[in-house]
Parts: structure tokens; C-alpha cells; sequence
């Protein structure tokens, strides 16, 4: 299982597992996205939803009497500056799980951030559907979603009894998903980059634009 890598390095990617169950497919492939994440140099972390007491999301403005692990996980996702969303596809959506996760947390913890979406699906579609959702809950809370995703037909057939991708070409297609966030993310953050934003949000218009 991906886990913090040792190391300096200042990009930090997370992945969240949308599912409960514990042979989960989800879990592996975003484990696997993580993997690519850390071969490309980043710090990677797995945030099980299974491992953390969340409330429903309610839209209550007093969050004093919310579970700690709401604010541990908005914390955590805060400190990231690459994100890898993972879910299951339930009847042609994504999980219930993720959506709630994602009602707690808001701009604050996904505003600037590179964005990455891996779906497992039991049919043929392969989670299809519930990527283009995630891409537009990416688009409204602002991040930069990757333009590549990676989407797992016919999951309970694609792994081995061990937890890994039969397919070795999707295997790469998924671990792709996490070299990119790293990749993009570390570029989002350098020097030059920020040079480039600040100038860009100064620039004066266009003299020729009406």
C-alpha cells in the first residue's frame, strides 16, 4: 500500500478511496495511481474513508459538535497539493461515500489543486459516467483536472488474486494518472510558475479586443 515516502520532496499527492468494502477495487487502483505519484517523486498518502467517522453533510454552519475525523481529513487534503479521486460506479454515479466527503470539504481544500480520476465499474462502461461527474465537481471547486483518466471495465476480472492489474497496459494507464499529478503538480508550484500566474493576472487586455 502506497504510504508517505521518505524523502524531502515538497509535492505531496493523496488519493481518496471512495468505497467501503474491504476487497475494494477502488482501493487498489488508487493505490496503484499513488504508486506512479510516488515513482515520480512526490510524497504520496492513501485517505481510506473506511478509517474516518464523518457525518453526514448537513450544510450547518456551527461545526463544533462535527467528528474530529472531519477536519483531519480537510486538513489533510489541504496540505496536498495533488489529489487522486477514486470511486466505484454505482448505478451509473459515483459513491454516496465520496459525494458526502466531498459536501464537507469545499474551495479551501481543493481550489488551485491538480486533480486526478480513477473509476472502477463491475460492466463494460468502466465507471465511465461517474469520472465525468468528478471532472465537473473538479471544474466547480476550481481545481486543474487532468486532462487523462483512467477507468477499469469489468473490474472483478482485471485483478489478480493478489491485487494486481492482469492487464499490464492499464497498468500503466493508472499509474500514469498518479505521475501526472505529481508531475503537473510540481510544476503548478515552482518559481517559475508563479512568476508566470502573477504576471498573467496583471497583464493588461488585449489592445485589439473590443
Amino acid at each position: 500500500m502506497a504510504s508517505k515516502s521518505s524523502g524531502k520532496n515538497r509535492i505531496q499527492v493523496v488519493g481518496i478511496c471512495g468505497s467501503l468494502r474491504p476487497s475494494s477495487f477502488t482501493r487498489l487502483a488508487v493505490d496503484l495511481a499513488l504508486q506512479g505519484a510516488q515513482e515520480a517523486g512526490a510524497q504520496t498518502q492513501l485517505l481510506d474513508l473506511r478509517n474516518y467517522d464523518l457525518i453526514f453533510c448537513d450544510g450547518k454552519e456551527d461545526e463544533r459538535n462535527y467528528p474530529k475525523d472531519v477536519f483531519k481529513l480537510r486538513d489533510e487534503v489541504r496540505q496536498a497539493q495533488g489529489v487522486i479521486l477514486g470511486t466505484p460506479e454505482y448505478h451509473g454515479g459515483y459513491s454516496g461515500v465520496l459525494k458526502n466527503a466531498l459536501d464537507l470539504m469545499g474551495f479551501k481544500e481543493l481550489e488551485g489543486k491538480m486533480l486526478g480520476l480513477v473509476g472502477v465499474s463491475g460492466g463494460a462502461m468502466g465507471a465511465a459516467n461517474p469520472l465525468s461527474s468528478l471532472r465537473a465537481i473538479g471544474r466547480a471547486l476550481h481545481a486543474w483536472v487532468i486532462p487523462e483518466q483512467a477507468a477499469i471495465a469489468h473490474a472483478w476480472k482485471k485483478f489478480d488474486e493478489k491485487g494486481k492489474l492482469i492487464d499490464e497496459s492499464l497498468e500503466v494507464r493508472v499509474k500514469n494518472i498518479g505521475r501526472q499529478v505529481a508531475r503537473f503538480s510540481f510544476l503548478h508550484s515552482s518559481e517559475k510558475a508563479r512568476e508566470f500566474l502573477e504576471a498573467w493576472e496583471v497583464a493588461p487586455l488585449n489592445p485589439g479586443a473590443d
